[in-house]
């Protein structure tokens, strides 16, 4: 029985360690994409447009959540084509890049259409399944000793690249010591910012 199951947590040890990595660039993906958007959604079009959809009805809110993922299906077809066909950096590249902007925009479409799908009673009760079914995973995951050292090891990786981006910035370089070019910007984004207040 003990031999069985050290023969089983050895098989499924690598799976875990994948399912933490998978999780923690997911969380990564969820985080980088909302922050350009967020910046984004200030542009008064873009705005404009986020309240439209925020205000369609549940059905209407439910076809906007869902196109995106119509959307990417050729791209990613697309992705596999050239890839089989000898352009595996091309189909490897066009895939990341859909991921990438695929969850970036179901994240936003989410946070947007989200109290119109929750009153759909079927999208409610299956959100609401989900939703627990993925806590209950994710604990297990996160309470796991692979889950523990796969975050210690990215926590460190995170830190050391910080502080290799620290090093490379100059120090104590204000206003008048940047370049002319850079203080144009410094001063239209400021300008900008005021005139959007």
């Amino acid at each position: 029985m003990k031999r069985s199951r050290t023969l089983r947590n050895r098989l499924l040890s690598p799976l875990v360690y994948l399912a933490a990595l998978i999780l923690l660039f997911e969380d990564w993906l969820w985080d980088l994409g909302l922050r350009p958007v967020r910046l984004v959604a200030a542009w008064p079009p873009l705005n404009a447009l986020e309240r439209r959809v925020a205000a369609l009805p549940p059905y209407g809110a439910l076809c906007v959540f869902v196109l995106p993922a119509v959307l990417l299906l050729p791209v990613k077809i697309l992705a596999l084509l050239a890839i089989t066909s000898g352009h595996p950096f091309s189909g490897v590249a066009v895939t990341i890049l859909a991921k990438i902007g695929g969850a970036t925009l179901v994240a936003r479409l989410y946070i947007l259409t989200r109290p119109k799908l929750v009153t759909l009673a079927w999208f409610a009760h299956w959100h609401g399944k989900f939703m627990d079914w993925k806590n209950v995973w994710v604990g297990r995951l996160k309470a796991s000793a692979a889950f523990r050292r796969v975050s210690m090891v990215s926590a460190m990786l995170r830190a050391s690249a910080r502080r290799a981006l620290a090093r490379l910035r100059p120090h104590g370089i204000g206003e008048r010591h940047a370049s002319r070019p850079v203080r144009m910007l410094r001063r239209l984004i400021a300008i900008w910012r005021a005139r959007h207040r």
